[in-house]
């Protein structure tokens, strides 16, 4: 990848694409395209097809998507299966038909089996059920890696697949219902903080154990899987779609988690959690060695990426 080499970010201001947007200006990428939903809805491939007409499009990274917490997910499963479908089908299109160099798309660890062997591999996939508070947004994603598989193989267009593991960071959804664990937990010890609460009460038991990735780590990894070689991708996984998990190996369970953001946040009360609401997948952390094997590392630990994110949102 060159740096006068033209890059479509969908998505660029959701958590994941405005990291990745941060990061490729500070590596001095200037063609960068991006465009806001309110002008451009990427749903509607004509309306894509139109607005990159006349443009060169070089690489693209599908940061775009419906997302959110297990609430969120539980309860909106025809709206997170129906737009995560089309955003996908409408941008793998235009990768077709505009023979993009290289696109990444963006999964989800949800994609796995329920009950998957940890840490889990990616071979694991449609090898099991799937945990049934985000099975539509997880197949949604699914029937999108199997697109890209077919458009790889069979159209010889060049997609790399990224599963990453739970992110966070600064432009995350701080929803404290909807949003996902991390940023709707720190909300809620917040809000609890000010109101001088003697308690808070979280979802679920507690007891689930999670893996997190920064998403600037995320952004890192994204930059560097554009600057591989298609030949070292063909090599590596024998001329399959490139699909590599990504994370920290770091893990934490989620009551642990609420004692670390209850501490950043200098909150003094109790934490109650309510085991009337689902834990989702009991355990859930991946297997990222072969995107490690391409020397990309996380740098940023989990407990100094709460800290900042803490402070970079509330103080």
């Amino acid at each position: 990848m060159k740096k006068n080499d033209t890059i479509f970010i969908a998505g660029h201001k959701g958590l994941v694409g405005s990291s990745v947007l941060s990061i490729l200006k500070k590596k001095g990428f200037k063609k960068i395209i991006t465009v806001n939903r309110k002008k451009l809805d990427l749903r509607d491939y004509k309306k894509v097809e139109i607005f990159f007409k006349k443009k060169k499009v070089d690489y693209m990274i599908m940061a775009a998507a419906k997302a959110g917490g297990i609430i969120a997910n539980s309860t909106n499963q025809k709206d997170f299966f129906l737009e995560n479908i089309e955003i996908q089908n409408s941008l793998l299109k235009l990768a077709l038909k505009k023979k993009i160099k290289r696109t990444i798309y963006l999964g989800t660890s949800c994609i796995y089996p329920k009950h998957s062997k940890i840490p889990i591999v990616e071979d694991s996939l449609l090898t099991g059920k799937l945990e049934k508070t985000n099975q539509c947004y997880a197949i949604a994603k699914i029937a999108g890696i199997k697109l890209c598989e077919t458009l790889y193989e069979d159209h010889n267009l060049d997609i790399v697949c990224l599963m990453p593991t739970n992110v966070y960071g600064f432009n995350d959804n701080f929803d404290k219902l909807n949003g996902h664990v991390i940023p709707a937990m720190i909300s809620k010890f917040i809000d609890a903080k000010k109101k001088k609460a003697k308690f808070i009460k979280l979802l679920g038991t507690g007891k689930p154990i999670r893996e997190f990735i920064h998403s600037d780590d995320l952004a890192e990894a994204i930059v560097m899987c554009l600057n591989v070689s298609n030949s070292k991708f063909r090599r590596k996984f024998k001329s399959k779609l490139p699909m590599m998990n990504v994370g920290t190996g770091e893990t934490i369970s989620i009551s642990n988690l609420s004692k670390s953001i209850s501490k950043f946040v200098n909150f003094d009360g109790k934490i109650i959690f309510d085991k009337s609401f689902p834990d989702g997948t009991y355990i859930k952390n991946l297997n990222s060695k072969n995107i490690l094997n391409l020397r990309w590392k996380p740098k940023i630990k989990l407990q100094e990426g709460l800290k900042k994110v803490i402070q970079n949102r509330f103080y």
